[in-house]
């Protein structure tokens, strides 16, 4: 497929992305018509400097043509510093946009999206090519405006000259349309493949560092480290390739720029010697020239720029175009609830990650609202797929899922999420206090913080510390333990006032007495809430209003403990296998 159309489609966009700031790009590239017109007119103030005032020994019209030089090489050197200033301006706000609506955007995704686009790959589109759009518009966009604009001046002032001698200067640009031409083609398939290794360094490195542990555990160094370097040496060779495409198209450009220098002046010479041209027309048509070339390098230079924004352009708008698959609906409202809010259905539910791999088949169970039920089955049964489903992670292909009565389509999604709060085995912590992170999605008060805090059992770990909860947690809770991690989660849940409470096997990962003060803690925060208990201990969830057993994604059993357990079913096989592991005593 040719990548001309997609060129002018992402250059639409691109330029799009200027409009906010229309005001200030008029004004630079008024500035930008003032400097070309100024640059173009320094040769013919030589010329006249030449054949006029020296010609005819005129040192006072000389000693003006001099001064009226170095005036306008000023007024260039102010409108070039005005230039700079404005186009630096409009990129940088240019890119702060674009950065934040790129957050945005990536932050409303849904949680497929992230399973298909490894964490340094997205790093990759929200950095390093963001920055790419940043020299684009700093250095290429408008600049090219500028480089065409000089070139058409300085053929205008050519073709005024000696339409002859132009015609001699122009003879070289096939030669240049023709190695800009191959050099365009060869530059943007390096560009593309540079900007997909460097995503692969990034999401390799990611990986290794956030699971340093588990590779020094296994011994993995010397074959990592192999692996990166192969990655590594790939990007190095795609680097190089692209230098040596700049190495042979710069100079390229240097010995066509001298050729027609040369010709202009052996052409020119002889005009001169029949008595064709001035002396100073001749010095002017070097001058010309030599300027002529400048802005044809500095336009390969732009297409350099533009070649590796183009790249990053496709991977940031291919990022922008990702529609949100699961979002609030137009007319979505919160239902009004009656007594005890927290009920949740499932009616006949298929669900399924990818095609027809189905997780869930045919799954319909009833918690009422202020109940708690426990789901259980063996690994891959599909126990926290219902609750990503729950909580909207995921979109169900068929059936419905009500909360309180509504299916769950049909609530605001942010109102969805604020009635529930979940407890995961793994403790995500951000950067930050310990107050932050407790706060997460709520406005606590210092007293209803700490208040959430003595009803986990953390308050006792926080006055421990020296600065209290403005304790730096460090990245991901790298100085607290795996129970104090815990129990800041467990904390973070109680702030939320959930209707609905889901824990996935949350004191699985804590020492003994943590878990007590916990258990405690977990008791009086369900009390009149609903609570959806993903167990992997049997042992925790025998109190348990209801056990879902849930066999190859099929609810195959449901009642409460001793009822399963004479059953003699597949929950009550799962109980005998944790007795022998001694786990349920």
């Amino acid at each position: 497929m040719s990548r001309v159309p997609l060129d002018h489609h992402l250059l639409r966009r691109l330029v799009r992305q200027l409009k906010p700031w229309t005001g200030a790009c008029i004004t630079a590239l008024v500035v930008i018509m003032a400097g070309a017109a100024l640059d173009t007119a320094i040769p013919l103030i030589t010329r006249h400097a030449i054949d006029v005032n020296i010609a005819n020994h005129d040192s006072t019209g000389l000693l003006h043509t001099v001064l009226l030089f170095l005036g306008v090489s000023v007024v260039g050197f102010v409108l070039h510093f005005i230039q700079q200033v404005l186009t630096g301006w409009i990129g940088q706000n240019i890119v702060l946009d674009l950065r934040a609506r790129l957050y945005r955007h990536v932050t409303r995704l849904h949680s497929s999206w992230f399973d298909k686009h490894p964490v340094g790959q997205v790093m990759t589109r929200l950095t390093n090519d963001v920055e790419n759009l940043n020299e684009l518009f700093t250095d290429g966009l408008i600049l090219i405006f500028q480089d065409l604009l000089v070139l058409l001046f300085i053929m205008g002032a050519l073709l005024y000259m000696n339409w002859k001698l132009a015609l001699v200067l122009f003879a070289i640009m096939p030669l240049i349309f023709l190695s800009t031409f191959q050099f365009k083609r060869l530059v943007r398939a390096a560009f593309r493949r540079v900007r997909a290794l460097v995503a692969e360094v990034n999401t390799f490195l990611q990986e290794n560092i956030t699971g340093m542990a588990v590779v020094q555990l296994f011994r993995r160094q010397e074959r990592n480290r192999d692996t990166f370097s192969e990655i590594n040496n790939r990007l190095m060779r795609e680097h190089v390739r692209t230098i040596f495409y700049f190495a042979v198209f710069f100079p390229l450009m240097e010995v066509l720029g001298s050729l027609a220098t040369a010709m202009v002046l052996w052409a020119g010479s002889g005009s001169v010697l029949r008595g064709e041209l001035s002396f100073g027309a001749l010095v002017a048509f070097i001058h010309y020239a030599e300027r002529f070339f400048r802005p044809i390098r500095d336009l390969s230079e732009r297409y350099n720029i533009l070649q590796g924004a183009m790249a990053s352009a496709e991977r940031v708008f291919e990022t922008l175009d990702e529609k949100p698959a699961i979002t609030s609906l137009d007319n979505a409202q919160t239902p009004v609830i009656q007594g005890k809010s927290g009920s949740i259905e499932f009616r006949n539910v298929w669900f399924a990650y990818e095609d027809e791999n189905w997780v869930l088949r045919e799954l319909s169970f009833f918690v009422q609202a202020g109940n708690s039920a426990a789901l259980v089955g063996y690994t891959g049964a599909g126990k926290s797929s219902i609750a990503s489903l729950l909580l909207r992670f995921y979109e169900f292909q068929r059936g419905e899922i009500l909360v309180d009565g509504l299916d769950i389509r049909q609530w605001p999604l942010e109102e969805l999420r604020k009635r529930m709060a979940i407890v995961l085995q793994d403790v995500f912590l951000f950067s930050g206090s310990i107050a932050d992170n407790i706060r997460l999605g709520s406005q606590l008060s210092d007293d209803e913080l700490e208040i959430a805090a003595r009803r986990t059992g953390l308050l006792d770990h926080v006055r421990q510390r020296p600065d209290g909860f403005d304790e730096q947690v460090g990245e991901r809770g790298q100085n607290l333990s795996v129970g104090q991690r815990q129990l800041i989660s467990f904390s973070r849940a109680l702030a939320e006032n959930p209707a609905i409470l889901i824990l996935d096997e949350a004191t699985s990962s804590v020492d003994t007495l943590s878990e007590q003060r916990i258990q405690h803690a977990t008791a009086e925060l369900m009390q009149g809430r609903t609570a959806l208990v993903i167990a992997h201990r049997l042992s925790t969830i025998r109190r348990a209003d209801q056990i879902l057993v849930l066999h190859h994604g099929k609810l195959v059993e449901h009642g409460r403990h001793e009822d399963l357990l004479e059953a003699q079913g597949v929950y009550h096989r799962l109980w005998q296998l944790e007795s022998r592991r001694g786990v349920t005593g």
